[in-house]
């Protein structure tokens, strides 16, 4: 009997409905993912490149050219007026607004004048004895407004200008006035006419030094206030001045009131000491230029001359010890433009910055300290005479002949070069040049100091010693949890020690910076002995239980004897830390902090970059652990089986077969890790000193360029030179990881395609 077994196969149809529903369902989920992770992609790249640009837009206007043109009031162009007053001028200013000019010319008129149109707003005359004229004038500082005005019968007159502004029905009214901070009454300097005069000093102590060349004498002035009655009286001091050896034309007197310097024909300049009021003496006598000096000022703080003579130059010099301990002025740096003498300088109230006029009428302006030239242009014909710069640096009046040119200058950010960011700087006060970093100070005088050397060095630090601890221990844990350690350990290690990551890192920074920084100074001879002492008690351990009977050793289960280390280690780190005090006594005469710093002249500061090496790696390690060990636990098995059937040894399969093999993997978690030890910011800013020093030493602190914007950018100013440097900074660090990363892509894929074949 034949029996049909057609009907007993099932007939399967997969062009059912509902096969066709579910195959339209899965390419349609097919097609969202695809879409979904694709769009992901897209967005992250998009994402960065918004980064990328929102920090280029914060940055580029640093290095934007500064610019000058009339200055605008109600849409139109101020055009050029008649200079206001009578007689030469001798000094011309502006208040904050630039609103209200001053003007103190040599038939003794003080004016204050709109600098929009030249018209008078307040009109003084000096009080001139009979008999007398204005025979010269010296400015304390723009900053101070304090000046004074010389007279031939040897006297000086002492003023500051001040302005008070007010809102009368919702406007603003400025209004000046003339104070005298010394008194109104003449002050006596010399028997002779004050064809020369020099005036400074602040906080009730002043001096004013006149005279001609003939003689010169030196009044101190001191103000003592009497604490019952509240008045105020003037209490002078004078001297004779020595005889200077050169045919002076200007006088200068620093803010300390202890030196003076002089310009004299022929390029020459003396600088006078006060220190002994008594006695001053000449201590120096150099030739400053090689031409006719035609511009001598203070610059912003009193610290720097700025010379200008009649090739052009100005040339910048300030007081030096030299390798004697002397002070000994010395010129720092010179700024050349045309051929044409410089006929004026003005000095930046705020800024290490100044203003020159040449006879050609062209006006540049400078920065000190980036050593930069940010406008060359001709404002003027050939015979402008005098400028004057507004407090906020925005303003300038020009005085050509008989006539007043008031001009506007955006220049916002002129401290910004590449010279003053990445190079050494010789800053004011210091005796060679340096890469410093600060900010801010407590005074207005103060010269900011960006140069970014000491935070990217910093940051490279600290990563430094961060991936000398991290790396040897993460590569060689993940190369035995993954090729060596039982599959049951290897399900708990692992997930322990990627468990961390976890970790919030300002917990570790609290920890590190509170305790273990502490703690590691207390206990500094026997750190170092853990690291001696634990590596050799690992290896002397492994030997003797590799001599061990194999009765004693099968009794741990195979691939579980690694447990045993542990014990081993706290013990012996235990030990070390036991012996510490020991140490120390025995080869640090009791103090190895003391001993580092007086015997080896090495800085030690508690929190220190040991610190932030062992914190800092301890965040780093499970980053590089977890990616190596799957890049060797993803090795194809069948590798290492040939190569163990071949007759190689465990280790050489490791060496030769497994570590090429996962090369690439491994690669790419030194280089993540590296990128997390780069942009760390929590653990370096609460386990340094945070100082922005450079100097490879251990046992001293760093500031990190992350550090440091997570420190100032809550303070700095939106929009100022500070503000956006610190973006530059966050945009150099955004270029160092991209660097590195694209470098590091590139050697991963050559190594891929070297060891793909095996």
């Amino acid at each position: 009997m034949n029996i049909d077994n057609s009907s007993a196969i099932p007939d399967l149809d997969f062009n059912t409905p509902a096969a066709r529903r579910s195959r339209k369902f899965r390419a349609l989920k097919d097609k969202v993912a695809s879409l979904t992770i694709g769009l992901g992609g897209i967005s992250v790249i998009i994402a960065i490149l918004l980064i990328f640009f929102y920090l280029l837009y914060e940055v580029l206007p640093m290095f934007r050219s500064a610019e000058i043109q009339p200055w605008q009031h109600n849409g139109a162009a101020v055009e050029p007026y008649t200079v206001p007053g009578s007689g030469e001028s001798l000094y011309l200013a502006m208040e904050e607004q630039a609103e209200i000019g001053l003007r103190v010319s040599d038939s003794g008129e003080i004016l204050f004048f709109s600098t929009l149109n030249g018209t008078v707003i307040q009109q003084n005359q000096v009080a001139l004895p009979e008999g007398t004229s204005v025979t010269s004038f010296a400015l304390a500082s723009e900053n101070s407004r304090i000046f004074a005005i010389g007279l031939s019968n040897g006297q000086a007159l002492v003023y500051k200008h001040d302005y008070k502004s007010s809102y009368p029905d919702g406007q603003r009214v400025i209004t000046p006035n003339l104070a005298y901070p010394l008194g109104e009454a003449p002050i006596t300097v010399s028997d002779s006419p004050l064809e020369l005069l020099a005036l400074n000093g602040d906080e009730g102590s002043y001096a004013l030094i006149g005279g001609n060349n003939e003689s010169l004498n030196a009044v101190f002035l001191t103000l003592e206030e009497n604490l019952f009655t509240g008045d105020v009286q003037l209490e002078s001091e004078a001297t004779a001045l020595p005889k200077l050896n050169i045919q002076a034309n200007k006088l200068l007197l620093m803010p300390d009131l202890q030196w003076m310097l002089i310009a004299g024909e022929n390029g020459k300049v003396a600088v006078l000491n006060l220190a002994n009021k008594e006695a001053p003496v000449v201590s120096q006598l150099l030739d400053a230029s090689d031409s006719k000096i035609t511009t001598f000022d203070l610059l912003l703080g009193g610290s720097a001359l700025l010379l200008g003579n009649e090739r052009g130059e100005v040339s910048q010099w300030f007081l030096v010890r030299n390798s004697r301990g002397l002070w000994q002025l010395t010129k720092i740096r010179s700024f050349t433009q045309a051929d044409s003498a410089v006929t004026d300088l003005a000095i930046e109230h705020r800024r290490k910055g100044f203003a020159t006029i040449d006879g050609e009428g062209t006006l540049r302006l400078f920065n000190t300290t980036a050593e930069t030239n940010v406008l060359a242009e001709k404002v003027a014909e050939a015979n402008a005479s005098m400028i004057a710069m507004s407090p906020r640096a925005n303003a300038i009046l020009i005085e050509t002949g008989d006539t007043l040119k008031f001009m506007h200058i955006e220049n916002e950010h002129p401290e910004v070069s590449w010279s003053g960011l990445w190079g050494e700087v010789w800053y004011e006060g210091h005796e060679k040049p340096k890469y410093i970093w600060q900010s801010s100070a407590a005074n207005n005088d103060f010269e900011p100091k960006y140069s970014l050397m000491p935070l990217a060095f910093g940051t490279l630090k600290a990563a430094f010693y961060a991936m000398i601890l991290a790396t040897p221990l993460a590569i060689c844990g993940a190369i035995y949890t993954a090729y060596f350690m039982v599959p049951g350990l290897r399900r708990k290690v692992k997930p322990f020690i990627e468990l961390m990551e976890a970790l919030p890192t300002v917990i570790l920074g609290f920890l590190a910076g509170l305790w273990l920084a502490p703690f590691m100074e207390e206990n500094l001879p026997g750190i170092f002995a853990i690291l001696i002492i634990v590596p050799f008690s690992v290896l002397a351990f492994g030997y003797a239980w590799a001599q061990l009977p194999q009765r004693l050793r099968f009794l741990i289960p195979d691939g579980w004897d690694a447990l045993l280390l542990i014990p081993v280690i706290i013990l012996c780190t235990l030990f070390s830390l036991w012996i510490s005090g020991g140490i120390e006594v025995l080869l640090f005469d009791g103090n190895m902090r003391s001993w580092l710093s007086n015997d080896l002249g090495i800085t030690f500061d508690q929190r220190n970059a040991l610190v932030v090496g062992i914190a800092m790696g301890f965040a780093v390690i499970p980053t590089i652990f977890s990616i190596t060990e799957d890049a060797i636990f993803a090795v194809p098995k069948h590798l290492s089986f040939g190569s163990l059937a071949l007759g190689a040894t465990p280790w050489q399969t490791l060496t030769r077969v497994v570590l090429p093999t996962a090369s690439p993997g491994i690669f790419s978690a030194v280089m993540i890790g590296m990128g997390r030890a780069v942009g760390e910011t929590m653990i370096v800013l609460m386990a340094t000193g945070n100082t922005p020093i450079m100097d490879m030493n251990i046992f001293e602190g760093m500031r990190t360029l992350a550090a440091n914007i997570a420190v100032e950018m809550p303070e700095s100013e939106v929009g100022s030179t500070h503000y956006r440097i610190l973006f530059l900074a966050a945009f150099v660090l955004f270029l160092f990881t991209f660097v590195v990363n694209t470098l590091a892509e590139l050697i991963r894929q050559r190594l891929r395609k070297k060891y793909g074949s095996l």
